[in-house]
């Protein structure tokens, strides 16, 4: 019992210790390429997951160059930062610069996971890393950086205002589709209706009878 108790501990201290926060996300992030779990205390999979994941925290601890973690998507001022990041369900997992999370669809489990995290959390291109960058994107990232605090923030703003112009037509146009589909509803039920009051049960039954057998009189 003591033993089981001890280990609780001391998964509980390694996941307490790497839990990522709005307030330490860009001090335990930056310069790292990293592995997060997006979660709910209340979800189930992550539940399931949990001791996986303590497991694999701990395999990475103290690394200078990759960080595995956890956010809790749930705690008072951390729902914006999960919508910033495109979480739509739990547990999310991403990976990647911390500034261009990729999503991570693959198996749960320790072992597929470790293989995942030793494979892919390495140095790779980006802001701070832009020596390992080439191509188009080392091209981009360069453009923003000879560009102004202020001139960043304008590009920002306006590509906001595509997406939430994107968002704001697509719910426009699914709400015109489900008013489509309970007009069309409607219009079926109140057909179906006018069918069955033009006697359709009453004409299956009359050719059902018609069908049957005559009967005869036994002797």
């Amino acid at each position: 019992m003591m033993k089981q108790f001890v280990y609780f501990l001391a998964c509980a201290t390694s996941a307490s210790a790497l839990e990522l926060t709005p307030d330490n996300w860009d001090a335990e992030t930056t310069g790292k390429t990293v592995f997060i779990k997006f979660f709910a205390p209340w979800c189930g999979h992550c539940k399931a997951m949990a001791r996986d994941w303590e497991k694999l925290m701990a395999d990475f601890e103290g690394s200078a160059t990759q960080l595995v973690a956890e956010f809790d998507c749930t705690a008072d001022g951390h729902q914006a930062m999960c919508e910033d990041y495109g979480v739509q369900g739990f547990p999310t997992l991403k990976y990647g610069d911390p500034s261009d999370l990729q999503d991570y669809q693959g198996p749960r489990q320790y072992d597929e996971l470790k293989v995942f995290a030793d494979e892919n959390l390495k140095p790779i291109c980006s802001v701070t890393n832009i020596d390992l960058c080439e191509g188009e994107k080392k091209e981009m990232i360069e453009k923003f950086l000879k560009m102004s605090e202020d001139e960043l923030t304008k590009l920002i703003e306006a590509q906001d205002e595509k997406i939430a112009a994107a968002q704001a037509n697509f719910e426009s146009e699914l709400e015109k589709l489900q008013n489509t589909y309970q007009n069309l509803q409607a219009e079926l039920q109140m057909g179906m209706e006018e069918i069955k009051k033009g006697g359709l049960s009453l004409m299956k039954s009359v050719l059902k009878s018609k069908d049957a057998p005559e009967s005869k009189d036994e002797l």
